[in-house]
This record gives C-alpha cells, sequence and structure tokens, in this order.
C-alpha cells in the first residue's frame, strides 16, 4: 500500500488528460464510484471499463489516477472501513463495543467489504482500527503477551458474524429443516436456534462472552 500511495502522491498536482465533454477525474471520484459499483453490482461487477462508463471517462484515463483494478480494490475497500468515533470514555468495553459494532455495520452496509477484506493488503483505514483497538485493550489493562490473541480473537468473530448475517438465508433454512429437526435435534428444537433472528442482540451478547474473558482479573 505504500508503495502505491508514493505513486499515485507523485502525480498530484498533475491533470489526467480528459476527452473533451467529460467532467474532470479525481482519485476521490474514482474511489467513491467504485463503491457505489461495488453496492450494486458486487465484486464480479467491477470492470475497469463498467468503471469508466459511470464516471463517463475513458478507461485509459483512470490508469492516470490508479495503477489496474486491484488498487480499485484496495482503495474501495480501505474508504468504507474509515472509523469516524471516538474513544477514552471511561468505559473501555463500551469504547471497544462501539469500535466493533462500527466495523460490523459498516461491513454490512457494503457486504462484498466483508468477502474482500481477508484478500486485501490492509489500507490505513483498516490499520487505523487495529491501532485504536489495540490501544484501548492495551489500556484497559490486557498484557502485551496477549494482546495479538485478543485482537485476532475479536478480529474472526467481528468476520465471522458478518459474513454470516451476509449469507445466511434463514428464512430458507426455517422453511427446509424445521421437520428435520423436529424429534430428531432435541436441543436445537428447544434452543430454537432456527427460529432466532436477532442478530444484533446475538452480536453483541456474544461479544460480551469474549471482553468478559479479556476483562483483567
Amino acid at each position: 500500500m505504500a508503495a502505491k500511495s508514493s505513486k499515485r502522491s507523485q502525480r498530484t498536482g498533475a491533470s489526467a488528460p480528459e476527452p473533451r465533454g467529460e467532467p474532470p477525474l479525481s482519485l476521490d471520484r474514482i474511489v467513491a464510484t467504485a463503491v457505489e459499483l461495488l453496492d450494486a453490482e458486487g465484486l464480479d461487477g467491477l470492470k475497469m471499463r463498467r468503471l469508466a462508463d459511470r464516471l463517463g471517462s475513458g478507461v485509459m484515463s483512470l490508469y492516470w489516477h490508479v495503477d489496474n483494478k486491484e488498487d480499485v480494490f484496495d482503495l474501495a475497500l480501505d474508504s468504507v472501513l474509515e472509523y469516524r468515533g471516538t474513544v477514552g470514555s471511561e468505559d473501555w468495553r463500551a469504547d471497544v463495543l462501539h469500535m466493533l459494532e462500527d466495523w460490523r455495520a459498516s461491513m454490512l452496509r457494503h457486504p462484498w467489504s466483508a468477502s474482500l477484506l481477508p484478500r486485501r493488503a490492509l489500507g490505513p483505514n483498516i490499520l487505523a482500527r487495529l491501532e485504536l483497538l489495540s490501544k484501548t485493550l492495551s489500556g484497559a489493562g490486557v498484557a502485551d503477551a496477549d494482546l495479538n490473541v485478543a485482537i485476532w480473537s475479536l478480529w474472526n468473530y467481528v468476520m465471522g458474524a458478518t459474513i454470516t448475517l451476509s449469507s445466511f438465508d434463514l428464512d430458507a433454512d426455517r422453511a427446509s429443516g424445521k421437520q428435520r429437526v423436529e424429534h430428531h435435534y432435541p436441543t436445537i428444537e428447544r434452543s430454537g436456534l432456527l427460529l432466532d433472528d436477532d442478530w444484533d442482540g446475538v452480536f453483541r451478547k456474544g461479544l460480551d462472552f469474549l471482553l468478559d474473558g479479556l476483562a483483567p482479573r
């Protein structure tokens, strides 16, 4: 990411040659339009020609601002994961809960991001999130020796919860699995596992379980 940013910074101050009558391009416009395209059509829908058409630009003009489609993916992903909240209250758990609920909500607004994040380089916005989370946990008394385990456990929890909600069709499973559950899987039937659609409540309670384990004793 640093090398790409450095390469783009060398273009600062220059203007991409645009076909007559087309609006001027900027990196911000390209990234914002790429996010719109990804939201509308998913990962497979992001083609450089399609992106250029949405921008009213020629394809070659895009390459004045970005290196390739992979660069666009990195920039779009990082842009939707920017954290605008603040922390520093006296309640570290509330700060962590807010950070992670915001992270989950950001990915749910842009469902493609949850499947894209594990495959991309970590950009400055996600690194800033991780730094803030690490600083908050460290300040709460989590030992340095345990910090990496704590961060990756929370990362895995947020990613798993988000991907599950994005891809799990609970209604379809209710319809096809109800009779299979009855009398054959009594614990699942008793708990109402396949009837529970309180995704937000489940996320918060599960996070409480994790934070209970991280709380200094």
